[in-house]
C-alpha cells in the first residue's frame, strides 16, 4: 500500500518543536507579515486558488474511477467506460498543469519574498555600528540571513498553501465518502487514534532528537568556519594539534552520525506507522465493503472509488493534526527576522543632514578637526545588540563606565596630532570617534567646523581616511580590493596609488599582476604588505584628514621603513591623527597628546614635554629612547 498523500509534510510536522506554540510574538507581526505579501496579492490568489482546483481533483478522480466501474465496466457500456477514460486521462493532464502553475506561483512569491527580506536584512546590518558587529555571532546573523528568511517565506507558501489544500481535499474527501459510504467512513475514521496517539508519542521524541541534530550541526558548522581560515589553520599547525582536531572533529561527527541514524528510525516509525493505519482501514474497507458489494448493498465501483478516497484521507488529517505548530513555527521565523530590522542602529544618519562643505578659494584643502569636551562610554549590549545573536547569555546589563573624559583638542588644516600613552589608555577610542565609527556620549566633534553628527555619512566616509593596525583585504584580487575606495579608478590610477604605496614593483612581479587574488584576509601577503596595499586603498580614495592607528606595529624593520616612506605620501597637506609608534612620528608631529586614563595628562612639542619630565617623559624611556639612534624615515 503507498503512503498516503502529504505523507512527508505529515512527517515533518512532526520533527517540529511543540513548544514554539507557545512563543509570544510581538504584537502586529501577522499584520507585518501581511505588509510583506502585499506586493504578491495577485500571484497569491492565483497560487491558492490552483491549490483549490488541485484538491477538488483529488475527489474528482475516484468518483470517476466509480462511474466508469458502475455505470461502464459493470453494465458493459463500452461509450461510457472510452469517455469516463477520457476524461480520467484529461483530469490527470489539468493536474499535472495545475501542479505546475502551482510550482510557478509558489516560486515567483517565495523567492520574491526572499529576496525581499534578504536585502533589507544585509542593507539594515551594514548599517549598523561596529558595536554591534562586536557583540554578534558573525552565524547567527547568517542564520537569519539563511535559516529565518527561508522559514518565513515558507508561511505564505509552503504552510499557507498545505494548509489551504489539505482543509479543501479533507473536507471535499470526507463528504464524498460520507455520501458513498457512511458507515466505512466512520470505521475509517475511528482507525486514525490508532496512528495518532503512537505517532504523538514518539513525536516528541524525533523533536528532541531533531533539536539535538541541528545543535550539533550548527557546532560542526563554527568548528569548521574556525578551523579552515587561514588563522585557525595555522595556529593547529604551529601548536602541533592537526591530530587533535582531527579526533575532536571525529567526535562530532560521530554524535551526529548516532543522532542521524536515531532521528532516521523514529521518522520511519512514524511513518510505517501511517502506512499501516493506512492498511488496515483499507483492509476493512474492502473486509465490510466486499461484504456489502456481496450482498448487494453496495455496488463494486463505490467500493473501489472508497478505497482510493481512503488514501487522500488520513495524509491531510495528520498533516493538519500538527497544523498550529508548522503556522507558528513559520511565524517565529518572521519574528526572528523583524527582531533584526526593529534594531535601530546607534549610528544613523540625522534628518537634514548636509554634506562637508568644500573649501572656499584660498582655503586650506585639509579641514580643521576639533574634540571639544568629549566624553564617551562604550554602549551597552541592550543598546546596540541582541541576545539571540550572541553566543553566550549576557550578565553585562549595567551601563559601560566612560572611556574618555572632557577631551579637547583641535588639529589644525595640514597638521599632525600625534597620540601616545599605555595601551588601552582610550588613543584608537578617540580616532574611532572622528571616523564616527562611535558617537559622543557628550561633546561635539567637529570637521571643518560642522558636528560629525551633522554631515552625511558619505560625505564624512569621503573625508576620513583611515589605516589600521590589522589592514583588511578580502579574498579577491588585489584591483578589486583597491578599487574598493574608487569603483571607477583605471588601472594607470591603482598602478600609481601601489608606486606611491611602496608596493608598485611587488605586484609587477606577480605573474597576474592586478589580477592576483591575495586569499583569505590577504593572507597570500605579509603583514607589511598588507599594510602598505592599504595605504594604496587610501591614497586611492584621496581623504583629506587621515586617521593612523598604529599602523606600523608589529612590523619588521624593513616592512616597518617602507610603510614609514608610504606613509610620508598618504599624510603629505592632510590633516591627520596617528597613534605614536615611532619616535620620528613624534618628532614630526605638530603637537603631541599624551592620553592617561581617558583623558589628556599632557600636550606640546617633543622637546618641551621631555623638559616637562612628566609622564611623556617615563614613555619616552620606556618605549622610544631605544629608538634615538636608530636611522628613522621621517612621516613629513
Amino acid at each position: 500500500m503507498g503512503m498516503p498523500g502529504n505523507g512527508f509534510a505529515t512527517m515533518s510536522s512532526y520533527r517540529r518543536d511543540p513548544s514554539v506554540k507557545h512563543a509570544r510574538l510581538k504584537p502586529g507581526t501577522v499584520r507585518r507579515i501581511v505588509s510583506y505579501a502585499r506586493p504578491y496579492k495577485r500571484d497569491m490568489a492565483w497560487f491558492l486558488g490552483l491549490n483549490a482546483l488541485s484538491a477538488t481533483i483529488v475527489v474528482a478522480g475516484p468518483l470517476m474511477i466509480q462511474r466508469i466501474i458502475d455505470k461502464g465496466v459493470v453494465p458493459g457500456n463500452l461509450t461510457v467506460v472510452v469517455w469516463l477514460s477520457v476524461g480520467l486521462a484529461v483530469l490527470a493532464l489539468v493536474d499535472a498543469v495545475l501542479s505546475l502553475g502551482q510550482r510557478w506561483f509558489s516560486a515567483r512569491v517565495g523567492e520574491g519574498l526572499i529576496y525581499d527580506l534578504r536585502t533589507q536584512v544585509f542593507d539594515h546590518v551594514q548599517r549598523m555600528p561596529v558595536a554591534f558587529f562586536v557583540r554578534a555571532q558573525t552565524g547567527a546573523l547568517v542564520s537569519r540571513l539563511n535559516n529565518d528568511v527561508i522559514g518565513a517565506q515558507r508561511a505564505l507558501t509552503t504552510t499557507l498553501s498545505s494548509v489551504v489544500s489539505n482543509v479543501i481535499s479533507l473536507v471535499l474527501v470526507l463528504v464524498a465518502m460520507l455520501y458513498l459510504s457512511w458507515p466505512i467512513t466512520l470505521i475509517s475514521l475511528l482507525l486514525l487514534p490508532v496512528f495518532i496517539i503512537p505517532a504523538k508519542l514518539v513525536g516528541r521524541r524525533l523533536q528532541r532528537i531533531s533539536r539535538e541534530q541541528m545543535v550539533l550541526d550548527a557546532e560542526m558548522g563554527s568548528l569548521m568556519t574556525e578551523r579552515f581560515n587561514v588563522a585557525g589553520a595555522m595556529l593547529a599547525k604551529l601548536y602541533g594539534r592537526p591530530a587533535d582536531e582531527s579526533e575532536g572533529f571525529s567526535g562530532r561527527a560521530g554524535r551526529v552520525r548516532d543522532v542521524g541514524v536515531a532521528a532516521a528510525m523514529y521518522g520511519r516509525v512514524i511513518f510505517t506507522a501511517l502506512t499501516l493505519v493506512s492498511a488496515l482501514a483499507t483492509a476493512a474497507i474492502y473486509g465490510v465493503g466486499g461484504a456489502l458489494t456481496v450482498s448487494g448493498a453496495m455496488q463494486i465501483g463505490t467500493l473501489v472509488a472508497l478505497a482510493a478516497l481512503l488514501n487522500r484521507m488520513y495524509g491531510p488529517l495528520t498533516a493538519l493534526s500538527n497544523v498550529q505548530v508548522d503556522v507558528m513555527t513559520a511565524l517565529v521565523s518572521f519574528d526572528r527576522v523583524f527582531e533584526v530590522l526593529d534594531l535601530e542602529p546607534m549610528v544613523r544618519e540625522r534628518p537634514g543632514a548636509r554634506p562637508l562643505a568644500a573649501p572656499k578659494e584660498g582655503e586650506p584643502a585639509a579641514p580643521r578637526v576639533e574634540f571639544d569636551h568629549v566624553v564617551f562610554r562604550y554602549p551597552s549590549a541592550e543598546e546596540v545588540s541582541l541576545a539571540s545573536l550572541e553566543s553566550i547569555a549576557r550578565s553585562d546589563t549595567a551601563p559601560s563606565r566612560e572611556v574618555l573624559h572632557d577631551v579637547s583638542f583641535t588639529a589644525e588644516p595640514g597638521q599632525m596630532i600625534a597620540l601616545v600613552g599605555h595601551s588601552g589608555a582610550g588613543k584608537s577610542t578617540m580616532t574611532q570617534l572622528a571616523s564616527r565609527l562611535y558617537d559622543v556620549t557628550e561633546g561635539e566633534v567637529r570637521i571643518g567646523g560642522t558636528d560629525v553628527r551633522d554631515l552625511t555619512l558619505a560625505s564624512l566616509s569621503d573625508t576620513v581616511g583611515v589605516v589600521t593596525q590589522e589592514a583588511h583585504l578580502f579574498h579577491a584580487t588585489i584591483g578589486d580590493n583597491l578599487r574598493y575606495a574608487r569603483p571607477d579608478a583605471t588601472d594607470a590610477e591603482l598602478w600609481a596609488a601601489l608606486g606611491d604605496a611602496q608596493i608598485r614593483e611587488l605586484v609587477e612581479d606577480m605573474p597576474d599582476g592586478l589580477d592576483t587574488v591575495v586569499g583569505d584576509r590577504g593572507h597570500r601577503l605579509s603583514g607589511g604588505e598588507k599594510q602598505r596595499m592599504a595605504i594604496a586603498r587610501l591614497l586611492l580614495k584621496a581623504p583629506a584628514v587621515v586617521v593612523l592607528d598604529e599602523a606600523t606595529a608589529h612590523l619588521d624593520s624593513e616592512s616597518e621603513a617602507a610603510v614609514q616612506k608610504a606613509l610620508a605620501t598618504a599624510l603629505a597637506g592632510r590633516t591627520s591623527l596617528v597613534i605614536a609608534h615611532r619616535l620620528s612620528t613624534i618628532r614630526e608631529a605638530d603637537e603631541i597628546l599624551v592620553v592617561s586614563d581617558g583623558r589628556i595628562a599632557e600636550r606640546g612639542g617633543h622637546d618641551e614635554l621631555l623638559a616637562a619630565n612628566g609622564l611623556y617623559a617615563e614613555l619616552y624611556r620606556t618605549q622610544f629612547a631605544r629608538q634615538e639612534d636608530q636611522d628613522s624615515t621621517p612621516l613629513g
